[in-house]
């Protein structure tokens, strides 16, 4: 099974770009975010025709995630922590491999920058329920997929230059201080699991050349309880994706579970 994960800046912008990763890469599930755009606008029935079904938790313009799924996705939850600015932000649901349940939490954490304004405090405030949250569920479930955009540079070998980022808030001690928590809870970042040195990157700005140059940053993450870590295959960063016209500024990550 091939679960993948990408934020779409926009999905009906994106529309062409998704209908043609889902028709040649296959997935059983992706996992959106940034899909800037309400419920009943969302191109469901685009997704139908070639075999998706489409959860979704919308916002008009801004934020949104859903998930596409050939199987079925069960308990789905919109409200995984109180978000105080009522953004969309996680969608969770249950599925079954083998007969394993495995909860999957969807995210689209906040940027957060310019620090030093609300902006960072929403970001710090959020991360810190969505940790309380994570915590609470763990004391029932033992099997957990996090995925999503992060907005969050876990180390300095997971972008091009960290010297430039020392005071943005991907990258700032204490937002990667919530990351190295989550793990701490019992969880593996899979790419670094996998990959102990290889430097890969999820997102180019579209600015500055930063994809022909490679100024990229690792901050979409897939993290799994460590029960779970024997029954990842493999992990890809399919850049395929953000070469295209019209591209996003990320690019999807597979996570293969046997």
């Amino acid at each position: 099974m091939i679960i993948a994960s990408w934020n779409v800046n926009s999905v009906r912008a994106r529309i062409l770009n998704i209908l043609d990763y889902l028709k040649k890469d296959k997935p059983d599930i992706l996992f959106l975010q940034e899909i800037k755009t309400e419920n009943i606008n969302f191109p469901s029935d685009e997704f139908k025709k070639i075999g998706y079904d489409s959860i979704v938790f919308g916002q008009k313009s801004y934020n949104g995630v859903a998930f596409l799924s050939k199987i079925k996705i069960e308990n789905i939850n919109l409200n995984f922590i109180k978000d105080d600015l009522k953004q969309s932000r996680i969608i969770c649901g249950d599925i079954k491999i083998k007969k394993k349940k495995i909860k999957l939490i969807n995210i689209y954490v906040p940027n957060g920058n310019p620090i030093n304004t609300e902006k960072y405090d929403y970001k710090k405030k959020w991360l810190d329920k969505f940790l309380k949250s994570v915590k609470k569920t763990l004391t029932v479930e033992k099997n957990i997929i996090i995925s999503g955009d992060f907005n969050v540079i876990p180390d300095e070998m997971d972008v091009y230059d960290h010297s430039k980022f020392l005071d943005d808030a991907l990258y700032k001690i204490e937002i990667r201080k919530y990351f190295r928590e989550l793990i701490n809870y019992g969880f593996k970042d899979v790419y670094r699991q996998l990959n102990k040195n290889k430097q890969e990157y999820t997102f180019w700005d579209y600015m500055a050349g930063s994809w022909p140059k490679n100024y990229g940053m690792r901050i979409d993450h897939f993290l799994v309880t460590d029960n779970l870590i024997d029954d990842i295959k493999t992990i890809n960063i399919n850049q395929k994706p953000r070469g295209k016209t019209k591209p996003s500024d990320h690019t999807p990550i597979e996570l293969e579970i046997i």
